[in-house]
């Protein structure tokens, strides 16, 4: 793909959450209606800007003077809320573009979510956005809030539940319930969301966008987006790859990961929802934390805006129950993160301090430490000291809420903090609302579940790895090569192809006739394999045209007769062009890579192990091409099989090295082919130890029909 180019959406969208004017069409003098709610809830929160109510049956709405249209507003507007039905809609938001409104937010719903009629409607809407300067939210959204502002073009009345406080948060959602329920939710928690945004069906603006926005602005650290589906994949990466350039984490809940939801998202809002596992792989690579539900986003969320990012995966924890630590340590095991043990001498240091306690890490202080504070102290302080933690985790449970030991706990943290700025101090506590504040106060989140403690942990120090990147998530196109043929390609000219692309193959030879097969066999070397070589036959296997560890001349004679019989019976109108003669390959570890062209991202690679880690398990990880090989290094460490590939049980570690050079290979060739690519596979890969490479051993190329 082309270098990553943010769309220039600072003076687009800002007045969408920065405006001095706003104009409510269809304005209510109810203020409980969906009209009227959003001059209601700017008027509690003390709005500074002006408000025009646009209402023709009305001199005054809510005690403010109502206007007949658009036109008729005594100053130029920055946002025009826009809540008539479905059928006024087009013509008025018309009527805002021809006005120079700079901004509409549009509540109402009938578009493209109910078929065809209303996906013309909301077409009509999409011309207005792309032949006019004015910027468009929705169709069928809850609209927009800058709570420090006090601007809430919204109807949600969530708002009532709980005025959102300003932090730095940035929050956008595909749907507005949901992003409702977390606005609500995240206020409830003390998480300040500053700037909301709900897309509805994205006739213009869309999530993508929104974020991109939110990752140039200064006063946000932290944003967490909601999305059915993407539109426009260079958006989305050059979005990400700003907030990942910034140090800004993401926290994304993509929805449709199973066939049913992905059903319930294209009746939801029109939207596809994409391959689950490629928007995995995406998210991966561009450092951003994929959530699965709404406790998990705002957890992450919520740790995130105290602003420490482990620089390591090692975590230290300490607990006032043996048991508890067990817990936090299988926590920490099965989401990735080291449990290195402290050193002997910080131990013989803990255990002259504890006697019945244990030192290893988990760090078990008992009860005891709180008959006598300094241990807590002194136990903390050489956690800290030994450097080998970048995170630690103290369950506490409701101990420290107790009011005598508030102040002395805190102020230990406190102490902790300044010597460590850069050390995450998680808290597992059970205790009011006030005593969590005080010890978030000091800097450290606080949970009452260890295990959610633990995990937020492993959050944060991805973060940290993504923000440490110096390589950009995706590469440069690279040149365009040469056109695949338009027909189909056998194993052998795949091969050919690939090879002259940097893949390694192996080696082997075309033979028409018996006589070649068993002369190609004598100059590879004994024992040898024999395909079929056909451009129209892709599963060899399953039509008998596979003949392996053939030891002699008449074993290739007669393998080639049989192949060749069998092919012919199975296929009748193939193409048959010989056998491919091959040496065997028996040792090293087998493996997966392909590409497969997206509806949504366009080419991404895949990795995986062979055997049943792919067929039954699933065990893949992908990218989007092009990337570098520190980028495929990163994608076969998610495999749950990786170790077989780093060496387990006395087995020699493999080439990991010529893994990445071959996958970063492919994702090279599959980029300069797209749109010519419609899937590719090398199956298997065998990867030999270290230092001694990889060979693929059967390759398969499938261009796009014209």
């Amino acid at each position: 793909m082309a270098a990553i180019e943010p769309r220039p959406s600072e003076d687009t969208l800002t007045p969408l959450l920065h405006p001095s004017t706003v104009a409510i069409i269809g304005a209510s003098d109810n203020p409980t209606r969906i009209g009227g709610r959003p001059q209601r809830y700017m008027r509690d929160a003390g709005f500074g800007g002006r408000i025009y109510p646009v209402n023709p049956h009305r001199d005054t709405v809510q005690g403010l003077t109502a206007f007949a249209s658009i036109g008729d507003l005594p100053e130029p507007i920055d946002i025009a809320i826009i809540a008539v039905p479905a059928p006024a809609v087009v013509e008025t938001t018309e009527a805002c573009a021809a006005a120079h409104v700079k901004a509409a937010v549009i509540f109402s719903a009938g578009f493209a979510e109910t078929g065809d009629d209303g996906g013309r409607h909301q077409a009509a809407l999409a011309a207005v956005a792309d032949t006019t300067p004015m910027r468009i939210v929705g169709p069928n959204c809850l609209g927009v809030y800058n709570s420090a502002l006090g601007f809430f073009g919204t109807f949600t009345s969530t708002i009532e539940a709980g005025r959102p406080k300003p932090g730095r948060v940035g929050l956008v959602s595909q749907s507005g319930a949901y992003g409702s329920h977390l606005s609500l939710l995240a206020t409830r928690r003390g998480i300040g969301i500053r700037f909301w945004v709900t897309t509805g069906n994205e006739c213009d603006v869309d999530v993508a966008e929104t974020i991109g926005w939110l990752a140039r602005h200064p006063d946000i650290s932290v944003i967490v987006a909601y999305a059915e589906g993407v539109r426009d994949r260079d958006r989305l990466f050059a979005s990400l790859a700003l907030a990942r350039e910034r140090g800004k984490p993401v926290i994304f809940q993509k929805v449709g990961r199973t066939e049913i939801g992905a059903d319930a998202v294209r009746s939801h809002t029109a939207s596809l929802a994409g391959s689950d596992a490629v928007y995995d792989g995406v998210f991966r690579q561009f450092g951003v934390h994929r959530a699965r539900d709404t406790e998990e986003m705002l957890d992450v969320a919520y740790a995130a805006t105290f602003g420490t990012f482990p620089a390591s995966r090692r975590v230290g924890l300490m607990s006032i129950s043996g048991g508890v630590g067990v817990q936090m340590a299988d926590e920490a095991v099965e989401c990735g993160l080291e449990v290195t043990p402290m050193s002997d001498a910080a131990q013989a240091r803990l255990k002259a301090l504890l006697p019945f306690g244990s030192p290893r890490n988990p760090v078990d202080i008992t009860a005891q430490a709180f008959n006598d504070l300094s241990l807590v102290t002194a136990n903390l302080d050489v956690m800290l000291e030994e450097r080998t933690y970048d995170a630690i985790v103290a369950f506490f449970t409701f101990v420290a809420a107790a009011k005598a030991m508030v102040d002395p706990i805190s102020e230990t943290l406190r102490a902790a903090k300044q010597r460590h700025p850069d050390c995450l101090l998680v808290l597992s506590i059970v205790g009011p609302p006030e005593i969590v504040r005080r010890y978030e106060e000091v800097g450290c989140p606080v949970f009452e579940d260890p295990a959610r403690a633990v995990r937020v942990v492993e959050a944060l120090s991805r973060f940290s790895e993504a923000f440490a990147r110096r390589t950009p998530p995706v590469g440069p196109s690279p040149p365009a090569l040469a056109a695949l043929p338009a027909a189909p390609i056998g194993e052998h000219e795949a091969k050919l192809i690939l090879a002259a692309a940097g893949l390694p193959m192996v080696e082997e030879q075309l033979c028409a006739t018996a006589d070649e097969a068993v002369a190609a066999a004598g100059a590879l070397g004994f024992p040898v394999a024999l395909k079929i070589a056909s451009p129209n036959i892709l599963h060899k296997t399953e039509t008998g045209g596979v003949e392996l560890d053939l030891g002699t001349a008449d074993d290739v004679s007669h393998a080639f007769a049989a192949v060749t019989g069998r092919a012919r019976l199975a296929a009748p109108d193939a193409r048959i062009d010989g056998v491919l003669v091959s040496r065997m390959v028996t040792a090293g570890v087998e493996t997966i890579l392909g590409v497969q062209h997206d509806p949504t991202f366009g080419p991404v690679v895949m990795f995986g192990l062979g055997g049943i880690f792919v067929e039954t398990l699933k065990d893949v990880s992908f990218r989007v091409a092009p990337f570098e090989d520190d980028e495929a290094h990163r994608m076969m460490r998610e495999l749950t099989g990786f170790p077989l590939l780093e060496g387990v049980r006395g087995r020699q570690r493999c080439d990991l090295d010529a893994v990445a050079a071959a996958l970063s290979a492919l994702s090279r060739f599959a980029a300069a082919h797209t749109g010519q690519l419609e899937s590719a596979e090398l199956n298997p890969v065998v990867v030999f130890e270290e230092g001694r490479g990889l060979l693929a051993l059967d390759a398969l190329l499938v261009p796009k029909r014209p």
